[in-house]
This record gives structure tokens, C-alpha cells and sequence, in this order.
């Protein structure tokens, strides 16, 4: 029985040695993981292909659409009565803006009464050729010259009825300044009691609708070559520096002003919110697009580090890395890279920077 005390002695020692060795290994430092926290104050972005583009800034103004800017003149000269709009006023089409005192109406409203009487009497002078033809009191020639003098007066109170419809001709010497079409009254030279003479060639009002405007864009001679109609414009204004509104190029003009030595274009904008105010001044930036492709990633999600560029790349919260970039060309919110970066991965757009110093520390 002695000779397994031995065996038995060695076997647990060499057992305890080795549960000793085990609990003296090192233990291993847990990677970079990210927290419930910050995994949820991240964003994403995924790296893709697109047309390499480039953007341009141009100055110039808010116009009214000239195609509806109308410029209203009187039809009359007289006393001004009444004006009823302002500048800025928003008026209706067929709105009266301001009422005229004339002598001319008199005579427009003597010419219709005159016509109406002259067809009378044509009617009677034909009903009784007609009744004298009958009897045998005179001949068919009589007849016809009746009609004929009823066909007159008939043409003759046409004429003076559109002429009266055209000056807008109701009752007494009166006459009213209607508005053409519904806008805004961007113009106005009248005023109460002034007294307008009939050769006036100066118009009283402007009225323009301005549901759609223009931005007018000036064009440096340098420049002409970046733009092209139908490119994709932004514009902006002092009054709502935070608001983008989007057009087209959609007219180029080819004159150069001698003046300013600049070009125009013109953007047409949607402005049935009102905000756009024609005359007010613009920056314009338009798009165009070059034939290249490159990678993009958001401009945000690039970290510039001793002259050097970053990203933060995302797999899942365990994998996460830091990746050196080379910038091909940064046009706004968009950075096209030539390398370090593949089609398809994931780039961190937000928080990035407190990430690259936990796994730069």
C-alpha cells in the first residue's frame, strides 16, 4: 500500500501547481465598444458613387415676372377723385384703384345715345318703305336704300358700345381705374386731386403678380462658360437668409452689359408663399454636373487633423475605426474621396469627433 502514497502525492501537486499557473495568466483589455448612449447620438451615412459636381455663386435680384407686370394707364384725362390702393397694396382683378371726374365720358356716352337714336329711326324709315313697297307707293330701290341706312346705324352702335365697354362707361362723367389682373401694386404716380390731361403718356399704376418671380443673376464674362440653361439653381435672400428656394436656369441672355460688364440669366421661382419681394437683392448658387464619377460621403463626417483627413467607419458598435482619407474635391455639404474608402461602408456623420479621440487616446 505505500508504494501509491507517492504517485498519489506527485498527481495532486502537479494538479495544484497548474490551477496556480492558470489563475496567473493575463487577462486580455476588453475593444472599443460603443456605449447604449452614444450608439443612439450617432448618424449614418453610407459611401456612394455620384456625378462629381460643382457649385457656383452668382449676386443679383428678385424681378417681377414680366410676363405678369402690367403697366395701367388712364383712357382719360380729368380730376382725380379717388385713389384706393398703395405701394404694396394686394389688389383683385377688376378692382377699382382710383376714379377719374372727365368731360370725355360725356362725349363717349352722347356718341352711344346718338347711335341708338339713329337706329331707331333707320328701323321706323325701313318698316314704312317696306308698307309704301306693299302699296305700290314707291319701288324695291326704296326698300334696299332702308336697309341699307339700318345696316349703318346698327355698325355704328357697335363701334360706339365697345368704345363705351373700353372705357369702362357706366352712368354720368365718372370714370374708374380698374386693376387688369390680381397682384401687387408695385408702382403707383397718381394722387388725390391731381389733374391728368388726356395725351398723358405716363402709366398711374404697375400691377404685378408675383405667384411666380425671377431671380436675375449677373454673369462676370469669366464666368459664362459655368452655366447653361437648365441647371439646377439655389437662391437665397437677405430677408430669409435660412430659407432655399429651388429653380432652373431657364433663359440665358447673350448681351453683356456695357455698364457692368456682366451677363444675365434668369432663375424662375415658385412664390405663391409671398416671401420672395421683387427688387430685393439675391445670391444664387447653381449646380453643374461633370461627367466623372467619384465616391461621396457628407462633408460633416470629415475630421481635419494635422493637415491631415479622417473618418470614423462603422461596422457595428464593436467595429470601429478610424480611416485616413484623401479629399478629391469638397463642393458643399458633399466630399468626393479618391482613397481610403470602398463603395457601400458606413461613415459616421455625427458625434465622430468625441469617437476618434477615444480611439486615438
Amino acid at each position: 500500500m505505500k508504494k501509491y502514497i507517492i504517485p498519489i502525492i506527485i498527481v495532486l501537486s502537479v494538479l495544484s501547481c497548474n490551477s496556480k499557473e492558470e489563475k496567473n495568466v493575463p487577462q486580455h483589455k476588453k475593444g472599443f465598444e460603443l456605449s447604449n448612449t452614444m450608439l443612439k447620438s450617432i448618424s449614418l451615412a453610407k459611401v456612394e458613387k455620384k456625378y462629381i459636381e460643382d457649385d457656383y455663386n452668382f449676386y443679383g435680384k428678385i424681378s417681377a415676372d414680366k410676363n405678369s407686370y402690367i403697366d395701367v394707364y388712364p383712357l382719360v384725362g380729368g380730376n382725380v377723385l379717388s385713389v384706393n390702393a398703395e405701394l404694396g397694396d394686394y389688389v383683385k382683378k377688376g378692382q377699382v384703384l382710383a376714379t377719374i371726374r372727365s368731360t370725355e365720358l360725356a362725349e363717349i356716352q352722347k356718341d352711344v345715345s346718338d347711335a341708338k337714336t339713329d337706329l331707331v329711326v333707320a328701323q321706323n324709315n325701313l318698316r314704312v318703305a317696306k308698307e309704301m313697297y306693299e302699296g305700290k307707293l314707291n319701288t324695291e330701290r326704296d326698300v334696299l336704300e332702308a336697309k341699307s341706312q339700318l345696316k349703318k346705324a346698327q355698325d355704328q352702335l357697335q363701334r360706339a358700345s365697345a368704345v363705351s365697354t373700353v372705357y369702362n362707361v357706366k352712368k354720368g362723367n365718372i370714370y374708374s381705374v380698374v386693376s387688369p389682373i390680381s397682384g401687387y401694386i408695385v408702382q403707383k404716380n397718381i394722387n388725390k386731386d391731381m389733374q391728368l390731361r388726356s395725351d398723358r403718356s405716363e402709366n398711374i399704376f404697375d400691377v404685378a403678380n408675383t405667384t411666380k418671380v425671377w431671380a436675375i443673376m449677373n454673369v462676370n464674362e469669366s464666368d459664362i462658360d459655368k452655366i447653361s440653361l437648365g441647371m439646377k439653381a439655389q437662391v437665397s435672400t437677405l430677408s430669409y437668409p435660412d430659407k432655399v428656394f429651388d429653380g432652373k436656369i431657364d433663359k440665358i441672355f447673350k448681351i453683356i452689359d456695357p455698364q457692368t460688364n456682366a451677363m444675365q440669366a434668369r432663375v424662375v421661382l415658385d412664390n405663391a408663399n409671398g416671401l420672395l419681394i421683387p427688387e430685393s437683392k439675391a445670391t444664387i448658387k447653381v449646380t453643374n454636373f461633370e461627367n466623372e464619377m467619384a465616391l461621396a460621403i457628407p462633408s460633416k463626417s470629415v475630421i481635419f487633423d494635422d493637415n491631415r483627413s479622417f473618418v470614423v467607419a462603422y461596422k457595428s458598435r464593436t467595429d470601429v475605426k478610424v480611416k485616413e482619407i484623401k479629399v478629391l474635391k469638397q463642393v458643399g455639404n458633399i466630399t468626393y474621396v479618391a482613397e481610403g474608402l470602398l463603395e457601400g461602408e458606413q461613415v459616421i456623420t455625427n458625434n465622430q469627433l468625441l469617437i476618434y479621440r477615444s480611439l486615438n487616446s
